[in-house]
């Protein structure tokens, strides 16, 4: 299997990844299967694939936790280290084009104060809800990745 194929298994795709990459082998070693379990973990136990309610949460608090995650990965790729280069190198193309365009928009926005004003809070949840089918999706992939169940739909 290629990178290209898990992408396109997992439904991620029209990510920039240059063709080589894309086209690599898929071998994961098992500290790359230890960094997905980690992240995966992450993932799924926090508002980044979990649904927020209207009603509920604080948008700020939602905001961080997406944020949360650079230093989540980091923390991961530093702990297994050089090892886990497939990992790494889905875990850099996630933060950068996945990530970091939602948080960069959010984040001076929320400097801003647009969380004090109820029709950006809505856009951002709605904009945290696209993010998250997204999100969803990487979660499944790192649960493949690490060679587990997935629990991403277990709840109702």
């Amino acid at each position: 299997m290629r990178l290209q194929d898990l992408f396109e298994k997992w439904n991620l795709t029209g990510l920039k990844v240059k063709t080589p990459v894309m086209e690599m082998e898929w071998h994961p070693s098992d500290p790359d299967k230890d960094a997905a379990w980690d992240l995966y973990i992450e993932l799924l136990t926090r508002i980044t694939t979990q649904p927020l309610p209207d009603e509920d949460g604080i948008e700020k608090t939602a905001l961080d936790s997406v944020y949360a995650l650079f230093a989540l990965t980091r923390e991961t790729l530093k702990t297994h280290g050089r090892s886990c280069i497939h990992f790494t190198r889905i875990a850099v193309i996630i933060l950068n084009q996945v990530i970091r365009p939602f948080t960069a928009k959010w984040h001076r926005l929320s400097e801003q104060g647009a969380f004090e004003d109820p029709e950006h809070c809505d856009a951002f949840r709605q904009e945290l809800r696209e993010l998250q089918v997204d999100l969803l999706n990487y979660t499944k992939l790192l649960s493949d990745l690490a060679d587990v169940e997935d629990l991403t739909e277990i709840e109702e």
